[in-house]
């Protein structure tokens, strides 16, 4: 290639990768929440629990499935926190929430295999939590009387951070 010709060559192969350099691409940026932003959802998601009668725990995990804030109200079985936080960790892991895993994975259903994956809970109150298009973290429920009634808490724990995941 000729000494004029290089720079273009230089200049067409950055515009083509987007502007990213090598460097660049060895190294992946994520959104991550803080433990005041989980504290505060998990904390909503147990008041509105017990706003409707029910003792349950909340976990929230981070996008890797680890363990950020874990509740547990007093009179919650000693069995929620753990449930509650495999909740989270599967709804993260398949990226979905465990109330649609549970019914999409019945037996004779393409996806029933997941029912034997380690760790899985496929059990409602299960949730990703997102922020601008990335999945953040994951919140689980255990306690209420239903998989509904636990999913219902976890989607007023969102609720209650929603602005802060839309903009910050």
């Amino acid at each position: 290639m000729s000494r004029k010709l290089a720079p273009i060559a230089v200049l067409a192969a950055t515009l083509l990768s987007g502007g990213q350099s090598a460097a660049d691409e060895k190294f992946v940026n994520f959104r991550a929440m803080t433990v005041e932003l989980a504290l505060e959802m998990a904390q909503a998601a147990l008041k509105y629990c017990r706003a409707q009668g029910w003792q349950a725990a909340v976990a929230v995990v981070d996008r890797s499935g680890v363990v950020q804030v874990v509740l547990r109200d007093r009179f919650a079985g000693p069995h929620t926190p753990t449930t509650a936080t495999s909740k989270a960790w599967t709804a993260i892991s398949f990226r979905a929430s465990t109330l649609d895993l549970a019914a999409n994975s019945q037996a004779g259903r393409p996806a029933s295999g997941i029912r034997h994956a380690p760790g899985a809970i496929l059990v409602g109150g299960g949730l990703t939590v997102e922020s601008r298009g990335s999945m953040v973290g994951g919140i689980g429920i255990s306690g209420a009387p239903s998989g509904e009634s636990d999913d219902a808490c976890a989607r007023a724990g969102i609720a209650a951070i929603e602005d802060k995941l839309a903009f910050d």
